[in-house]
């Protein structure tokens, strides 16, 4: 049976303490970059601007160690480190895609340190072509030193790697010292100039995209995860304290190398750090070191990284999976992985110009720490009671983070940025073919959390704001409540649809008649579900829920006085007679609107034959002189309705019937609001028609508007109460009718 994704611990591992994170962090951040170019970066931009690479840089790193080191202790980080953290942050779907990336910006690390390693040898070229009788090629100590180095990490594991740590930092440590103590490099005499650069430098974004991979090896102790005795103290001390240490020794490199040799030999000499050491011979020595020692802490993490990926099924076939996850020994070793890697160091090592691989190497590193600084922030805005790291950093470095990241991938290099997330694309595309693949709820969980606390912080802000709802801020804030079948009304279904795509805010509640008890609750909650994959075509701007309640007129009450979904309190109830309606059950839908009206809330009655809005092409609004308070409400939603890209095609016809003795002045009126843009509708779409009775409205409207996709008319709450059924019986020969019943004056001139 194949294994699969667990968050099982491995009790495997060798138990270190911090102190192999941070030796593994500080010898990667203090490596080939620091000897061969940092003093062509003060050459090139000076005392100031090589200060301002740091700082610039150490925006990405500290927030990243920071961040890192949080996540490190919220939980038990087991083998496999950063990916380890970001597949459980981010599932594993996602983590797959930047966990591959990671591996290959590890494994392909430890071939660009072991070729500097052979640059160390350069001033021996002369007596090698003449031990050998051929020409010199870096690749004749790059490739055994590659060797070598996996021979060691095989047979004798992490364990002696650890060991070798400590010897060759010692010796790393002494050649900064003497490099330190040493004297200025004539004509020189020590004088600090803060902006001396050579003519013609390179721009500075040019200098930062060289000089930046020596600050990012900060978090090679992360990887060491599985074999540490307690990641959750080792990780966030070690890192944290190596990403420090590093930024100081840097600070200082710069300054020393300012006042120690002029811009011009600093550009030109990679090894201008031996002119100004006391003993010139230990910068070829350090630099040695430095890349053999970055060479093992990447070769420790990189084998556990790839094990860590195939341990969660990864990788196509899933035998290649098993072979890779499997460790040797009590302490896991990775020895499998560990052979993979080596080969893959060997072919980057004979391809010899590596570049290209290296500038998009460089941006996998930014996506993986824009990765675990996005991690940080998400988690602190979904404020899940499940996370709580004993190490706290803040939101806003976490946020500042992941933005630099960004931000420095494209400054860097913008075509090489875009090809490293179309690589990670394709490493998203390949998951769906294996076990990684199958549905991760993690991100799912996160971003969750974050809508959640974001919609809990709106919510407040708005009822706090205590903002009006008259005047030209006028918004609906609609609830409809269906107390029929779920598949009944849907008419009213699509009206709220459109009515709250855009400017409205809309709630629909499916009843469930009953007194609340778990077989209820259960039904609605499966009611519920039904219902969001029934309108989520209909509906996508609605939220819906379900209510259990014994009758109508309770369900009503509860409803009137709860707020809106997005926290305003609700000012229009929407009420649907349709087919099925019996007249029951209509005249409890009369009672409830009367209540609505009677505590200030708009009515919406929809009366509907069932043909559900066939055509979409014309919205007949009909003004009398009983809709002075009606009349600006049915023109805004008239102006919503035909909004939506359903009634593209519709248009809004406006009739005014009224006594001949009011018809030329409110003709003027109306003429006057469509002039200054009052009113959303052309004035040749409004038409004044004389109506001396309510039996010559009727048969005006029967005339004009028979065949209306959507009729609009008024109504007064005197009206409803008194006529009740027959009052919603008007105008027989519409298909839908909208009554409209206001209660909030809204202001359109």
């Amino acid at each position: 049976m194949s294994e699969t994704p667990s968050d099982t611990p491995n009790n495997g591992g060798h138990g270190f303490g911090t102190i192999p994170v941070f030796l593994a962090g500080i010898s990667t951040i203090l490596g080939a970059v620091m000897f061969l170019r940092f003093g062509y970066a003060v050459g090139h931009v000076g005392l100031i601007g090589a200060l301002g690479i740091i700082v610039i840089g150490h925006l990405v790193t500290i927030p990243t160690a920071l961040a890192l080191s949080e996540i490190a202790t919220n939980r038990k980080v087991e083998g496999g480190g950063e990916y380890f953290i970001i597949s459980r942050s981010f599932g594993i779907r996602i983590g797959s895609a930047i966990g591959i990336s990671l591996y290959l910006s590890q494994a392909i690390s430890i071939a660009f340190y072991i070729i500097a390693f052979a640059e160390a040898f350069s001033g021996m070229t002369a007596t090698i072509e003449a031990w050998l009788g051929i020409p010199y090629d870096t690749r004749m100590i790059s490739g055994p030193s590659a060797i070598l180095l996996a021979l060691l990490m095989l047979t004798r594991g992490a364990d002696l790697g650890v060991k070798v740590l400590y010897a060759v930092v010692s010796v790393l440590a002494v050649s900064l010292v003497l490099f330190f103590i040493g004297a200025p490099v004539p004509p020189v005499d020590g004088s600090l100039h803060l902006t001396a650069r050579i003519a013609d430098a390179d721009p500075f974004f040019v200098v930062f995209a060289i000089v930046f991979p020596s600050f990012t090896g900060m978090t090679a102790g992360v990887g060491l995860s599985g074999d540490l005795a307690e990641p959750r103290r080792s990780i966030p001390r070690g890192t944290v304290s190596a990403t420090i240490a590093g930024m100081l020794i840097y600070v200082f490199i710069a300054w020393k190398l300012a006042i120690s040799a002029t811009p011009e030999l600093l550009a030109e000499d990679q090894l201008v750090m031996g002119q100004i050491a006391l003993w010139g011979p230990i910068i070829p020595i350090g630099l040695g070191c430095a890349t053999l020692s970055s060479a093992i802490g990447s070769f420790l993490v990189a084998p556990r990284t790839l094990q860590a990926l195939a341990r969660d099924g990864c990788f196509i076939p899933d035998g290649l999976n098993r072979a890779l996850a499997r460790g040797v020994g009590d302490a896991n070793e990775p020895r499998a992985a560990t052979l993979l890697t080596t080969v893959v160091v060997l072919v980057v090592i004979a391809l010899g110009d590596v570049d290209f691989v290296a500038r998009l190497i460089s941006m996998f590193f930014m996506v993986t720490y824009g990765a675990l600084c996005a991690i940080s922030f998400l988690e602190h805005f979904a404020a899940n009671p499940d996370y709580r790291p004993t190490f706290r950093t803040r939101w806003y470095v976490s946020l500042l983070g992941a933005g630099m990241c960004g931000l420095m991938m494209f400054l860097m290099d913008p075509v090489f940025a875009l090809l490293s997330v179309g690589a990670m694309i394709g490493f998203y595309a390949m998951t769906r073919f294996t076990r990684a693949g199958e549905g991760d709820e993690s991100i799912v969980a996160v971003f969750l959390g974050v809508m959640s606390q974001t919609t809990r912080w709106i919510q407040i802000r708005l009822q706090r704001g205590q903002f009006s709802q008259h005047g030209t801020g006028w918004r609906p804030s609609i609830v409809a409540l269906n107390p029929r079948n779920l598949t009944d009304g849907l008419a009213a279904v699509q009206l709220l649809g459109w009515l709250c795509d855009r400017h409205a805010v809309g709630t629909y509640i499916q009843l469930v008649r009953g007194m609340l008890n778990p077989e209820t609750h259960t039904k609605a909650l499966n009611l519920r579900e039904r219902l969001i994959e029934v309108t989520q075509v209909d509906m996508p701007g609605v939220y819906v829920s379900t209510m259990v309640s014994p009758s109508l007129r309770s369900a009503m009450a509860q409803i009137l006085q709860t707020p809106g979904v997005s926290g305003i309190e609700n000012n229009t109830m929407l009420l649907d007679y349709g087919p099925g309606v019996d007249g029951e059950l209509l005249e409890e839908l009369i009672d409830d609107s009367l209540l609505a009206a009677d505590i200030g809330k708009n009515v919406l009655f929809l009366r509907d034959d069932g043909s559900r809005f066939r055509e979409r092409r014309t919205i007949d609004v009909w003004l009398t002189w009983h809709d002075e308070a009606n009349a600006k409400m049915m023109i805004v939603l008239a102006y919503i309705i035909a909004g939506h890209r359903d009634w593209r095609r519709a248009e809004i016809r406006v009739f005014a019937a009224l006594p001949s003795e009011e018809l030329a002045a409110e003709q003027q009126r109306f003429r006057d609001m469509c002039e200054q843009g009052r009113l959303p509708i052309a004035e040749r779409n409004i038409r004044f028609l004389e109506a001396t009775s309510s039996e010559a409205y009727d048969a005006l409207v029967g005339e004009r508007s028979a065949s209306a996709d959507l009729l609009i008319v008024g109504m007064t709450r005197e009206s409803l109460a008194e006529r009740r059924q027959q009052r919603l019986d008007r105008h027989p020969s519409a298909k839908h009718v909208l009554f409209v019943l206001a209660r909030q004056d809204l202001d359109i001139e």
